[in-house]
């Protein structure tokens, strides 16, 4: 006899009701608006609560907030893709004593199939709920042991590789790809070929280093021990173990060792034991000779010009002091490698020309010294010396001239002393560097004299600030195509006892003797002041000065400037700063940094006498300049205009190609100005617009060039 359907559903309720509390898991049957409608007994221990709290509550309040909104989200991913299984969420629940919990969340469809809905329309959320708080506590563990592993490789001086038996990247510290020099997403890549070039490209000998690799991947198992050295001269020493996860080999682990020091210790202290003999016959050398050339060295001629000025039976004793011309243009041009090789060079040639001196000498620098005895004719020797030197000579590439000035003392009637000698043969070189220098000059009695006047000059150069004799004149510069004058340059002037010092002499001396600063300054300060009216009639007009690269060595210089512009009202940006090409060979960068402010500031630089210097038109590029001034020498070959000369035009074409602009110096006749137009000239400059006046008369020097622009408008 057939049950009745009551008790079949009754019985059908017990078995799933029993099933649901046999899961280990908390189970949530939810309805469509989110309320419990059953729970089975995993449920109340995860949540802490009866099922009859939790049949009727609304889910949302057993999570914690944040997580709320995630069950609502599987339900109506579910209800869009009913086949759909997604993945479990991890959320936070909330016990029944109010602490939170972590856990996660599956969810799965229950479709209503019963009497009252026949078509299972209507769909119910079965919820998954499982307590994850004791994975934490093994995450926890396991990030532990990690951050322990991790931090004991990133803490060995060692680099560390880890490599699969399939031969990729399993692993790798820090230390590895530093010493390695290896960009760190080239070991993120899919293929080890690039790292491994760049490792390879690295050692002296990569073929022993790939043949280690192979003869380990023939043997799994073996353990390897071997030496890296290095195209840059480091060494490494290489070690190789098997990885084992228990008795199966499933990479390889190669650990790096630079040993470089240790490896220098020990040959340096071999190689010690064998220079102690070389060392000790190197300083007895050193003692008497110059170690750059192989001359002798000063105390040898010491000695010698000494015994030479005592001797009875000597009537003859002659003294050659040369110096080397420019010789410091060479060291920041080519180096001071180049400089070494010039005066290897010059020590050759000098032994040459006076193979009977009883000494030849380095002083020291590039200042060589020759001491004669009993010689017949010392001027004959010294004239061969300036002769035999001027010859040129190639040095890094270059073809260079050598240049020297040369002074001559003789041993007199007047028996003077070693040093008194000496001192005759320096005052005749300087003497003949004044006189033009490449050539010699035999000390007479009148040079002691203008040594004198020279020793005068730089006395009163040093107050002619604090008394007011610095002053400065203004020359024009013009812009033919806008017919009129764009800039004024600032030139100094000393007028000292009512007379004028020309620039050429006081110029030189006083950057020689350090006091280019204070007047330099002087004469910014004066060009400012006295030129502020006229550039705050146009903002398009600019004040040039010119600035000694021993200026741009004071650290403050910069500063200095841009407060003098601001306490006289002249934008930096009318300023033009002129410098010579020499300035930017100076080691020091300081140079460099110091203009980078002012032009950042909104100053200009401009390069004067532009094609005199060493370096090539195309360095331009890599000058921190705004203009280039082509020196006057260029423009004095224009003299008809109907020349052709393809350097001015290539000077003008590449400044202008490199986005610079070009001021001609130097211009004095209107061919020269037309020629130079044409040629695209943006400015230009000379006696033909005006000679440089004074502050009082600088409406004379505008009205002068106004009128010879007009002059050279109806040409």
């Amino acid at each position: 006899m057939a049950k009745p359907q009551s008790d079949s559903k009754s019985s059908t309720a017990w078995a799933f009701g029993a099933v649901l509390d046999a899961s280990p898991d908390a189970l949530l049957a939810l309805a469509a608006d989110g309320t419990i409608i059953m729970a089975n007994a995993a449920a109340e221990r995860l949540f802490g609560a009866s099922r009859e709290e939790l049949t009727g509550r609304n889910h949302r309040t057993l999570l914690a907030e944040g997580f709320r909104d995630e069950v609502d989200r599987l339900f109506r991913l579910l209800l869009a893709q009913p086949g759909r299984h997604p993945q479990p969420q991890e959320v936070y629940g909330v016990h029944g004593n109010g602490t939170e919990f972590s856990a996660e969340v599956a969810a799965s469809l229950v479709p209503d199939s019963g009497p009252e809905n026949p078509g299972g329309t209507q769909s119910a959320l079965l919820l998954s709920v499982r307590g994850t708080s004791h994975r934490k506590a093994a995450d926890d563990d396991l990030r532990e042991a990690m951050s322990l592993l991790t931090a004991t490789l990133e803490s060995t001086a060692d680099g560390i590789l880890v490599m699969s038996t399939e031969g990729h990247v399993a692993g790798y510290n820090d230390q590895f790809v530093t010493m390695w020099n290896i960009p760190p997403e080239l070991m993120e890549g899919d293929t080890e070929e690039p790292v491994m070039r760049l490792v390879v490209a690295q050692l002296v000998d990569p073929v022993a280093f790939m043949g280690r690799i192979g003869e380990l991947e023939d043997n799994p198992a073996a353990e390897s021990h071997d030496v890296l050295d290095f195209k840059d001269g480091r060494t490494f020493e290489r070690y190789s173990r098997p990885q084992r996860v228990g008795e199966k080999i499933v990479g390889r682990v190669w650990s790096f060792r630079d040993v470089t020091p240790r490896r220098k210790a020990q040959e340096q202290a071999h190689q010690a034991m064998l220079d102690l003999a070389a060392q000790a016959e190197k300083l007895r050398t050193m003692a008497f000779q110059d170690p750059l050339t192989g001359l002798a060295n000063r105390a040898v001629f010491n000695d010698g010009l000494a015994e030479a000025v005592t001797e009875p039976r000597l009537k003859a004793v002659d003294v050659l002091l040369l110096d080397l011309d420019d010789f410091k243009e060479v060291n920041d041009v080519l180096g001071h490698q180049a400089g070494d090789e010039l005066l290897i060079e010059v020590a050759r040639r000098l032994r040459g020309c006076v193979s009977t001196a009883d000494v030849v000498a380095r002083l020291g620098g590039d200042e060589f010294v020759v001491l004669l005895t009993a010689c017949p004719d010392a001027d004959a020797i010294a004239a061969c010396i300036v002769r035999c030197l001027h010859v040129p000579v190639t040095i890094s590439g270059t073809v260079l001239r050598p240049s020297l000035s040369l002074g001559l003392a003789s041993l007199g009637q007047e028996n003077v002393g070693a040093s008194e000698l000496l001192r005759q043969a320096d005052i005749a070189m300087y003497a003949a560097k004044a006189a033009g220098k490449n050539r010699f000059l035999r000390f007479h009695p009148e040079m002691m004299a203008a040594l004198v006047q020279r020793t005068d000059m730089e006395s009163g150069l040093q107050l002619a600030v604090s008394r007011g004799e610095i002053t400065v004149d203004f020359q024009p510069i013009v812009s033919h195509r806008m017919g009129q004058v764009v800039k004024f340059e600032a030139l100094a002037r000393w007028d000292r006892d009512g007379e004028r010092v020309p620039p050429s002499v006081f110029i030189p001396l006083a950057e020689r003797t350090g006091l280019i600063g204070e007047i330099g300054a002087e004469v910014m300060a004066l060009g400012m002041v006295q030129l502020a009216p006229w550039l705050s009639e146009d903002p398009s007009r600019s004040l040039s000065v010119n600035v000694s690269g021993v200026q741009l060595l004071e650290p403050d210089f910069a500063d200095m400037v841009l407060r003098l512009a601001e306490a006289s009202g002249v934008a930096p940006y009318q300023l033009v700063l002129e410098v010579t090409e020499s300035v930017f060979f100076d080691a020091d960068c300081s140079l460099i940094k110091q203009l980078s402010t002012l032009r950042d500031a909104g100053a200009r630089v401009a390069l004067d006498d532009f094609g005199t210097g060493y370096s090539s038109l195309g360095r331009l590029q890599d000058l921190p300049v705004d203009t280039v001034k082509i020196d006057k020498t260029f423009v004095s070959m224009v003299r008809t205009g109907a020349e052709r000369l393809p350097i001015l035009s290539s000077m003008i074409n590449m400044a202008h190609s490199l986005g610079l602009t070009v001021t001609a110096e130097g211009v004095e006749t209107a061919a020269q100005a037309d020629y130079l137009t044409a040629l695209e000239c943006d400015s230009l400059q000379g006696y033909l617009f005006s000679l440089p006046e004074p502050g009082e008369r600088l409406e004379f020097a505008l009205h002068h060039a106004e009128v010879a622009l007009n002059s050279l408008k109806g040409r």
